[in-house]
């Protein structure tokens, strides 16, 4: 007997099927493989519905198999469930109905690490490291973060009641959920007495208003030069990265151009205002999660010769999406032509249509990449992000710092610290005692962790070869020494590596007093890319010899 289910998705199908017929099939080539595909989709699941072994869920099936054949695309060609549609809101708005706060799985359990400032987490009582128990009764111990995450999210207006432990107290903690907004922009400022600063961490729809509100208040505290950071902003809204350029270049000027496989997606977008400052001179942060509207900012401004860029090559997302509005509540992106900035290139990275096991797309060759032409005449590059003015390598951290990140000791210890002192210096001034540190040191020291070097790895392997051809006997006790020498110690790497593991613990202190906007201060001290965008900015001749 044929289930009501598997009526209603023969006639789901049956329609879709006719729609696809007369409106949706642009060739005839391509109208025989749509039909038979669909026709075999129904036939399965029908066979699912009669025969499989346990009651299928028709949902989950589909939607698995919607993400799997957009995963043969490309990846920014996404479905949104209804169940999802809240993604899909945060990506385009920066906003959702929660409670304002960072959480992170550590061991068994979630726990709060950051409370936004002035959020309805903060105001109820949050305090980083409240570990999670429960919400509205609901055990929350061994749950994945995004399962938390979904708990504590919801509308405006509503409770959500949690149960979090404390010092070893359990807290009952009522909170008021309200709309959070993700800031665009979460710090602006005078990085000294001549050049400010914008940090720029999306392109919702409030990106351009909130650079230009932040640039007219730099300009009023004498700003002369100006740094716009896009590192780790991974793009949005083209329409806004288009506005933001439109602030330093003239009226008219063409900033991207998309080109699809229908005609219909080919624009031409040009600035619509007149500018906000066409000579303050202007350096671009990038790395290499700087992607799409971020990449167009930044290309667009290196070829018309307007701005320096400083940092590593970018992403190299050169793809553009829209959204549409399906049934039941659900949308779908879809990815529907290239971009291309002034000089003509095309920053696409990965060949994601070339791609023969759908998995791992290959860069664009070499073969095909072509040189373009900045306004003063510069060479720049087609097929591979955008490569900066200056490049500013990022140092890497080192083993044991990364371990101690990971394992949560500069976390705890800061916990810790903040319960010892209720206030600290200004964030831009806060800096450990060598005294505190020794503490740090021996907190870490009695903590029970593992790790190597990359020098030792590679002296083991060196070591199997060296025997396999016979040569180790010869060289047994240079091996040795050497080998001790590259070992990990614990007590000597927290020395060794001392600066950067004390910049990241002071900068975590930091934040439990002064949040995000103190994290960002404090980070000034320590970032070789505000360094070079200030040496920069602060010398006319070698700032105008880069554009020239």
């Amino acid at each position: 007997m044929i289930t009501s289910l598997r009526n209603k998705l023969s006639v789901a199908l049956g329609v879709l099927l006719l729609t696809l017929t007369f409106n949706g099939v642009r060739a005839q080539s391509n109208g025989f493989e749509v039909l038979k595909t669909m026709e075999l989709m129904d036939l399965i699941y029908q066979h699912l519905d009669l025969y499989y072994v346990d009651d299928p869920q028709p949902g989950k099936l589909a939607k698995a198999g919607i993400d799997a054949m957009l995963h043969e695309l490309d990846p920014y060609t996404v479905f949104y469930h209804e169940n999802n549609i809240e993604d899909y809101r945060l990506m385009t708005t920066g906003q959702y109905g929660g409670v304002g706060a960072l959480i992170r799985k550590m061991d068994d359990a979630t726990y709060f690490v950051e409370p936004y400032e002035g959020s309805p987490a903060l105001k109820a009582g949050v305090k980083a490291g409240d570990k999670i128990l429960s919400i509205d009764g609901k055990d929350m111990l061994g749950k994945q973060s995004d399962e938390v995450s979904s708990s504590l999210k919801g509308p405006k207006g509503t409770i959500v009641k949690v149960k979090v432990e404390r010092d070893g107290q359990v807290v009952d903690i009522n909170i008021e959920r309200d709309e959070i907004k993700l800031p665009d922009v979460p710090y602006s400022g005078m990085l000294d007495q001549k050049v400010g600063y914008i940090k720029l961490n999306s392109f919702t729809q409030t990106a351009s208003s909130d650079v230009k509100k932040a640039f007219v208040k730099l300009q009023s505290e004498d700003a002369q030069a100006l740094v716009l950071d896009l590192r780790g902003n991974g793009g949005g809204l083209l329409i806004e990265a288009v506005r933001i350029v439109n602030m330093f270049v003239k009226k008219g000027q063409t900033v991207v151009t998309t080109k699809g496989r229908i005609p219909e997606e080919n624009h031409v977008y040009a600035t619509q205002d007149q500018p906000m400052d066409l000579n303050i001179p202007l350096v671009v942060l990038i790395d290499e999660n700087s992607a799409s509207a971020s990449e167009i900012v930044a290309g667009t401004l290196q070829d018309l010769d307007r701005a320096v860029i400083i940092g590593t090559t970018s992403f190299g997302k050169g793809l553009v999406q829209r959204t549409y509005d399906l049934k039941y509540g659900s949308k779908m992106k879809l990815t529907i032509a290239k971009y291309y900035t002034p000089s003509g290139r095309c920053v696409q990275r990965l060949d994601y249509y070339d791609n023969a096991d759908g998995i791992n797309p290959a860069e664009i060759p070499d073969s095909l990449i072509k040189k373009f032409k900045t306004v003063n005449g510069r060479d720049v590059i087609y097929g591979r992000g955008i490569e900066p003015d200056i490049r500013v390598d990022k140092n890497e951290l080192s083993r044991l710092t990364v371990t101690v990140y990971a394992n949560d000791f500069l976390f705890n210890f800061a916990s810790a610290y903040v319960k010892k002192h209720p206030q600290i210096a200004a964030a831009k001034d806060f800096h450990l005692t060598d005294e505190e540190y020794k503490e740090f040191k021996e907190y870490v020291l009695k903590q029970e962790f593992d790790y190597s070097t990359a020098s030792e790895e590679m002296l083991k392997r060196m070591r199997k070869t060296a025997e396999e051809e016979g040569y180790i006997t010869d060289a047994e006790d240079e091996y040795a020494a050497l080998l001790k020498r590259v070992t990990p110690s614990k007590e000597r790497d927290l020395e060794k590596f001392k600066k950067e593991i004390k910049e990241m613990l002071e900068n975590e202190i930091v934040a439990r007093y002064y949040y995000q906007t103190g994290r960002m201060e404090h980070s000034f001290g320590s970032d070789d890319f505000v360094k070079k965008a200030m040496e920069v900015l602060n010398n006319s001749t070698q700032y105008a010899k880069i554009l020239q």
